[in-house]
């Protein structure tokens, strides 16, 4: 057959956004083939993906998109190896399409994410096809769908770190700026609930084990110790817990006083904080 042109090779670069090389090789295995030679790039991108599956993707971005009147948003984390790749401009795409698909889809799961079409492929097949084109394990670590009253998001400088806080009672207040100082709070602080009524039972049991045991250590007397973890108690919801903790920026309220200041009656309802890690 006669050599690979230099405008099929960029046809075929500009149909799959694959380097040149690899466009190149695949036209020459496939005879000049087009559908053959995108079908042996997807298999590289198989492969390559394979041999990166145990291997750790600790860097990325979180990308958020939130509706128009703020009561639904999704928030998907993508990761990769390298922060190189993560500020790389396909990769920064990539996100984009996800979470814009993600937003129109609503999948329950993501596993069912994944399954979506964009653009005539699977999402997952956009992600072995980057991986095939990068050379790096990529992933979506997490996938969030939230809706609520009054949904606002933060994503902490770097990309790196997102949060999504449903709020109610709004009483047809902007409560933007006050969801966002709130947000500011999640990233900084990382509570462990909203408040003492949405800890996980097993924290609160682990808490008050660890509790009773410094107790006794200090010698106190064990018909003490009940008491004295249940202070301990509430101590940790203090410190631990959205609503209780210390407002960071103004240390002279807790947060749930100064979303009461905003608006009266206005409280998280849930929270989601997402970091690449």
């Amino acid at each position: 057959m006669s050599a690979i042109s230099a405008q099929d090779v960029n046809k075929l670069r500009q149909m799959t956004g694959a380097g040149m090389m690899d466009c190149k090789k695949a036209l020459a295995e496939a005879e000049g083939d087009f559908d053959k030679a995108i079908e042996i790039l997807r298999k590289k991108g198989q492969k390559v993906s394979a041999s990166r599956s145990d291997r750790e993707a600790k860097e990325g971005s979180v990308f958020i998109k939130v509706s128009d009147d703020k009561k639904e948003a999704v928030l998907i984390a993508l990761n990769c190896e390298t922060d190189f790749v993560g500020k790389n401009e396909e990769f920064q795409a990539l996100g984009k399409l996800i979470v814009d698909t993600a937003f129109a889809g609503k999948p329950a799961t993501k596993e069912a994410l994944l399954a979506l079409a964009a653009g005539g492929l699977t999402l997952n097949d956009k992600i072995v096809e980057l991986v095939g084109k990068i050379g790096e394990k990529i992933e979506v670590s997490e996938y969030i769908h939230m809706k609520g009253e009054a949904i606002v998001s933060y994503i902490h400088a770097g990309s790196k770190l997102g949060v999504l806080v449903s709020l109610k009672g709004v009483n047809g207040v902007d409560v933007t700026e006050a969801g966002k100082d709130v947000g500011m709070q999640i990233a900084a602080m990382n509570p462990v609930a909203v408040d003492e009524k949405s800890v996980d039972p097993s924290i609160i049991e682990k808490e008050l084990e660890i509790a009773k045991a410094q107790i006794l250590a200090e010698g106190k007397p064990e018909n003490m110790v009940d008491k004295i973890a249940q202070g301990k108690l509430q101590k940790f919801f203090k410190e631990t817990t959205l609503l209780h903790q210390l407002f960071v920026k103004d240390n002279s309220k807790t947060v749930a006083q100064y979303l009461d200041s905003v608006t009266k009656g206005l409280t998280v309802v849930e929270f989601k904080r997402v970091t690449i890690a």
